[in-house]
Order: structure tokens, then sequence, then C-alpha cells
């Protein structure tokens, strides 16, 4: 197949970088920061006049079927637009199709997807925390074209696999708000303690201990290690079943504040994008210190995985810390967080009802994965 510059086929430009005076209403300003979902989110868009919003898209007006290409965080992640647009964009690469050109968008779209983009642009991605890449960079990649019609059958078939993909997430979507949703009917709403009950606190009625670092300038406490270390990246409102590939040494455990904590211990991340989220063990493991484990959960009365999904619902708690800007959760903040007094018998019905859920969830789990490595073979026959 014929390869050719990004450049050649189609116009490849970007709008301002300047940063316009914004306003309480107005137009918006699409960035990078803003196609992270896969689609246009307008949410936390800044608003311009409409003078600037006509300034920029006399040279960078955006259509639909256009590309928008983040070029600054999430270089790739490419966006087609898909109705009529009214806004402008800042530091987004937009990509326009020739009408007599014989490419499709939506090949386009899935190339850019592709481990070959990733290949291919990694190169020339600059910067050192903050990503980018240049329009130029963008405009000389170079990319595979097979003829116009074995375009549509790439994207045909690569599409059929990602609406079964988008099915099974969307199944296990729903599963998962039928559980919040049983939570709620049976011992309501946590954040406002709907049903009245009587409150203890966390601190009275659990241990309560974050994990440690082993320091990783000694080599004797990490090298050959067999001893399960996990970060906060593993809190994800999910029951957590192995380790994700680090592990510390029997040294590097008695020399850190890291501690061993059991099976059915709920974990909370304390900090960063997943402050607030939980985590129930299945496996013993030591954490780091931006996580901090709730033991002792039995012997006060209560079923580990009611304490998992209540303290889910205090998710809000956790937002609300540092009005917006950094926020830490520390022991303290938790100790003090409220724990209705419920039935014993209440939170097995409940947990009777989340372990029937979690058989169906596996089985779309399964699905999914099956689905992926499909769409991860159908990508590397393609692409290579």
């Amino acid at each position: 197949m014929d390869k050719v510059r990004l450049g050649d086929i189609c116009d490849v430009r970007d709008g301002t970088h300047d940063s316009p005076k914004y306003h309480d209403s107005g137009y918006p300003l699409v960035t990078s920061k803003n196609l992270s979902k896969g689609f246009v989110d307008f949410t936390d868009c800044n608003l311009i006049s409409k003078e600037d919003y006509d300034k920029i898209n006399s040279r960078s007006k955006v259509d639909v079927g256009d590309i928008l290409m983040p070029m600054i965080g999430t270089v790739g992640n490419p966006v087609i637009v898909q109705i009529e647009p009214e806004f402008a964009i800042k530091n987004v690469a937009l990509i326009k199709f020739y009408k007599d050109s014989k490419v499709s968008n939506k090949y386009i779209k899935v190339l850019l997807e592709s481990n070959y983009f990733d290949r291919t642009a990694i190169s020339k991605i600059r910067g050192g925390t903050q990503k980018f890449i240049s329009l130029n960079d963008i405009r000389g990649l170079e990319i595979i074209l097979p003829p116009i019609s074995k375009q549509l059958e790439i994207v045909d078939r690569i599409e059929k696999v990602n609406v079964l993909i988008d099915t099974r997430k969307e199944q296990l979507e729903k599963l998962n708000e039928l559980v919040k949703a049983r939570f709620v009917e049976l011992f309501g709403d946590p954040m406002t303690n709907s049903k009245g009950h009587i409150l203890k606190k966390y601190g009275d009625l659990f241990e309560l201990n974050a994990g440690g670092t082993p320091s990783k300038q000694k080599s004797e406490y990490w090298d050959n290690g067999t001893i399960s270390w996990i970060g906060s990246n593993m809190c994800q409102n999910t029951v957590i079943y192995e380790n994700d590939g680090n592990y510390i040494t029997e040294e590097g455990l008695k020399h850190s504040s890291a501690r061993m904590f059991p099976v059915d211990t709920v974990l909370i991340a304390l900090v960063g994008a997943t402050i607030g989220k939980t985590g129930l063990l299945k496996f013993e493991t030591t954490t780091n210190q931006n996580v901090l484990g709730v033991r002792g959960i039995r012997e006060s009365g209560y079923i580990p995985e009611f304490i998992f999904h209540y303290t889910q619902g205090l998710y809000q708690k956790f937002l609300n810390i540092g009005d917006g800007g950094f926020a830490m959760a520390s022991k303290g903040f938790i100790s003090e967080l409220p724990v209705p007094v419920v039935d014993l018998a209440l939170q097995e019905q409940f947990t009777a009802f989340v372990e029937q859920t979690d058989k169906s969830k596996l089985e779309v789990q399964k699905s999914l994965e099956k689905l992926e490595l499909l769409k991860k073979a159908l990508m590397q026959k393609y692409f290579g």
C-alpha cells in the first residue's frame, strides 16, 4: 500500500495560540482537554466574544466531518466533528478533507488511533510532563493510504467491533448503576443519610492506616522483591484481585512505613485523580502512602462489601476538599466520616445481590476482553 504525507492529502491547520479575553457568555473555545473523552466535550470551556470567534475561524473554521486532534497533552485521540459546530479551537490540529480527494475521514481517524500512528509520531512528540507535537510534524506524518474501497472496508470492520465494545461497556455501566440503586433502596443516600440511621465514625469503628514507600535509592528494598506493593492508581471503585507489577523485599517492608493489608481491606485513595475512590482487596498486599486501608470491618459488625460501596457514596465529600484546588485526604478526615448503624442481615442481603450482579458483569467483561483483542488484531493486520 502507498504511503503519503498527511499534509499532501488533507488541509492541516490549527487554531489560535493566543489567549483571547474570556467572558461569562459567548462562543466556546475548545482546547485539547475538551477532546480527551473521544468527542467534543464542552465542559469547562472558556467563552470568547463574537469578534474573537470570527477572527479565529477566519483561518481555522471547523466544519462537520473535520477531524480535531489534540496537539498538547494527550497527543492523538482524534475526534470527528458530528454536528454543525459553533466553537473556535486553540492548540488543536484541524484536519480538513479536500472534496476531490479519495480519502475517508473515518479511515484517517482509525489510523490516527492505531499503534502505527504512535510509532510514527513518537519521535516527533516533544516536551516533558506536557507533551506536544507541532503542526508541521503532523503535516509530515507518513500514513498508509490504500484505495478508497479498501479504506471503507477497513473502517466498516473496525466500526462493527467498536459498536460491540461500546455495547458491552454500556452493559457494565448499567450493572454498576443497578448496584448503586439497590444500595440506596436498602440504605438510603450516604451523603444525606436519607433513611435517618444512627451514625458512628470510621475512626471509632475501624482500624485506619496509610501505607508507605521504601526508598527507591536502596536496591535491596526492591530488587527481586516478592511482597506485593500497589499504589492509589489501583483504587478505581473496583474489587482488586491482583498486583499490577510492583513488589518490595522483606527489607523494604521492614525499613519503611509500608504495611501488609489483609484480604477484605477496603482501600481509599488519598490524593490525585483517584482521591476518594476505593478498592476492595482480595489478596494480601502493601500500599504506598497515598492509600489508606480500612481494617477490622467484620469485627465491628459490618461486611467489607457494604463499607466498600458505602464509601463510594461519600465521594463528593472528598471532591469538596481544597475548594477545587489541590486536594489531599488525611487519616483524620476519613476518621470523621459517618458510618450508619444498619442491620447485618440487610448488609448480607445487599452482598448477595452484588454477588449475583458480579456474575453477570464477569460474563460481560469476558466478552469485552475478547472484542478488544479482536480489535487489536484487526489494527495490527491493517496498520502493523
